[in-house]
């Protein structure tokens, strides 16, 4: 809510007149503190902090020379401290904890290094806590969990190790939660209900993936978990959450997967990318039962058997990536008709027939020797390998 002009004129007034701070008193003690925190020397001349001269108010208007950006306030509180990317060095002060009432919290794209501050659970009235692209360490602090109204959880690029908190589910509001490119270990714990996107892309979770992570999960349209290291089946349950649009798993270890048909043919799946795994088994079939799929990755996995006729036939397909495994028999023919244009590969494998003209039979088809062996001497079919 923005002060009134005559309010604000009234209190800027005061301040020039008698001296009194626009600015509540803690608020302008947790800036004094965190500007100290950073090193002197890594605050610019042309940037948002080296304007932070606290001989004026930081909510005094007009800011022409002072407190020119970084801040806004409302009334005589700070409710959003956002940060330029100018390179700032330093460690989050506890201090920070004071400034109760902000709403935005972004000091992505800097050097900011050390912990977060347990303390930071003071500020209840956060939304948006952007940290992303510093250099943070140590764990995620379980007092982030108390945060109730955040909405949005960016801590990504940064040094965090750990486990997540176990009770990161209590974040009621939270919708976006991206911790991708940190240290993180452990498996997954039980997630926000709310949660609208999950990005833990290149860390060190392990395990399986469970129900009990995403139980409640109606909402849940974007799950980004590639480069980790999880292991064992991918259940049914996965591709059936109600609101689920976009899965990368891709680089993990997971070994099988369970596809069921969408309830009554309903599914919003568009893409899925699975590869770089240890997928064992039939490319499963009732991927092609999701009406809206247009993106199917599954290469470099220890897929068998032929390629079903059905995914040649499905128009919504634009893209599917095959290359990299065991796959044999003859291609579909509606691959290669030039009714629809599908994109992608079905290289390295072990396809007879394979048009070398065609876009998708590149790269070639692995050695007759290797397939040979793989499917131990004795091949469901006849296997005749493109040179």
């Amino acid at each position: 809510m923005q002060t009134p002009p005559l309010l604000h004129l009234l209190q800027l007034l005061c301040f020039v007149v008698l001296g009194q701070s626009l600015t509540a008193p803690q608020d302008i003690s947790a800036l004094k503190a965190f500007k100290s925190s950073i090193k002197p020397n890594s605050i610019p001349p042309w940037s948002c902090l080296a304007s932070w001269d606290f001989t004026t108010d930081p909510c005094a208007f007009p800011r022409r020379t002072h407190f020119t950006c970084g801040l806004t306030c409302s009334s005589t509180r700070i409710t959003q401290l956002t940060l330029d990317p100018a390179g700032y060095s330093g460690q989050l002060t506890p201090l920070i904890s004071q400034l109760t009432q902000l709403v935005i919290l972004d000091l992505s794209d800097n050097n900011f290094f050390g912990p977060i501050p347990p303390s930071i659970s003071s500020l209840t009235s956060l939304h948006t806590l952007t940290l992303r692209s510093n250099s943070f360490s140590g764990s995620v602090p379980d007092s982030v969990t108390k945060l109730n109204n955040l909405d949005s959880l960016d801590l990504s690029h940064n040094s965090l190790s750990g486990s997540l908190p176990k009770t990161t589910y209590s974040m009621s509001s939270l919708r976006r939660l991206d911790m991708s490119y940190n240290k993180i270990t452990g498996s997954l714990p039980k997630l926000p209900y709310n949660l609208l996107e999950l990005a833990m892309k290149n860390n060190y979770l392990s395990g399986l993936i469970t129900k009990s992570s995403f139980d409640g999960l109606t909402r849940l349209e974007v799950i980004e978990l590639s480069e980790n290291s999880f292991t064992g089946t991918l259940q049914s349950w996965f591709f059936l959450l109600p609101g689920i649009q976009q899965v990368n798993l891709s680089n993990n270890s997971l070994t099988h997967v369970e596809i069921s048909k969408p309830v009554k043919g309903n599914s919003d799946l568009v893409a899925v990318d699975l590869g770089f795994n240890k997928i064992e088994g039939d490319l499963p079939v009732n991927f092609a039962d999701h009406p809206l799929l247009s993106s199917l990755s599954m290469r470099y996995n220890r897929l068998r058997g032929s390629i079903p006729l059905v995914f040649s036939q499905k128009k919504s397909l634009r893209r599917l990536f095959l290359d990299g495994n065991f796959l044999i028999g003859k291609p579909p023919a509606g691959f290669f008709s030039g009714e629809g244009f599908i994109s992608g590969s079905l290289g390295d494998n072990c396809l007879q027939g394979c048009p070398g003209s065609s876009q998708l039979c590149s790269p070639s088809q692995k050695a007759y020797s290797v397939c040979k062996q793989a499917y131990g001497g004795k091949p469901k079919t006849k296997i005749l390998v493109n040179s």
